[in-house]
């Protein structure tokens, strides 16, 4: 028997059916891989979304907050500071709060003009301020408008993600449940009142986090609403029951 016709017959290879269920049990691997790796992805976004979403809303809920808790400074008794023409509430439920207040009544360095009144351009800047949200291209801003700002009437966004903010007004501290649906408070135990009224704000808002993917897919993740609230006291109004 000669070297070449031995080491022929030893050699062996994958027949075409060995071969066929290797593609297969190969292809059934990388699909599903790349099932769990969409899925992570879709995941990874909607959590990018909802801290972005979420900080943003803080954020802005805390500046509106410390402010309208000073609403009525230095204002005439059983003034709260909010304008009630300028406070309303619209069909869509979105809410607009113009607060006043005498903050550097007792600032030695500001004009005279500046400590007896208010809107003295740039050195009243923060005592007559309007929060109001309003329709962007692709999302809802919340803006803080300042007539008296330093550099002139001015806008400014406090939060680039926002679908809605409502305002309640109540003569005293209340509880209340959170309604996820429509994205609001409710079963609150005192009646509302009128802005002018008002000692005790709660604020809602509002950010709908859109769905990831199509439904069906790997991944997908249908939308829902995120809800943050803040209750706020109006401090100068004299509120008895905290």
């Amino acid at each position: 028997m000669s070297r070449a016709s031995i080491t022929k017959g030893s050699e062996k290879g994958f027949s075409l059916i060995e071969l066929i269920i290797a593609m297969t049990i190969t292809l059934t691997v990388l699909a599903v891989a790349t099932t769990l790796l969409a899925q992570s992805l879709n995941m990874r976004t909607r959590s990018n979304e909802n801290v972005d979403a979420l900080a943003d809303a803080e954020r802005a809920l805390n500046i509106m907050s410390r402010e309208i808790s000073q609403s009525g400074f230095n204002l005439l008794p059983n003034d709260n500071g909010i304008v009630p023409e300028d406070s309303v509430t619209d069909a869509n439920g979105n809410s607009t709060i113009r607060i006043r207040a005498n903050l550097n009544r007792f600032d030695t360095a500001a004009t005279t003009a500046a400590r007896e009144g208010i809107g003295v351009s740039g050195e009243d800047a923060g005592e007559d301020v309007k929060f109001f949200v309003f329709p962007a291209a692709t999302t809802t801003l919340l803006a803080r408008y300042d007539p008296n700002s330093p550099n002139g009437a001015e806008s400014t966004v406090v939060a680039n993600r926002l679908d809605r903010m409502t305002i309640h007004y109540f003569g005293q501290r209340v509880t209340y449940s959170t309604d996820l649906p429509n994205c609001d408070i409710t079963g609150w135990n005192q009646a509302p009142v009128a802005p002018a009224a008002a000692k005790y704000v709660v604020i809602a808002v509002c950010v709908r986090q859109r769905e990831t993917g199509a439904p069906g897919s790997p991944g997908y993740q249908p939308a829902h609403n995120l809800l943050l609230t803040s209750d706020v006291t109006l401090r100068n109004a004299n509120l008895t029951n905290y």
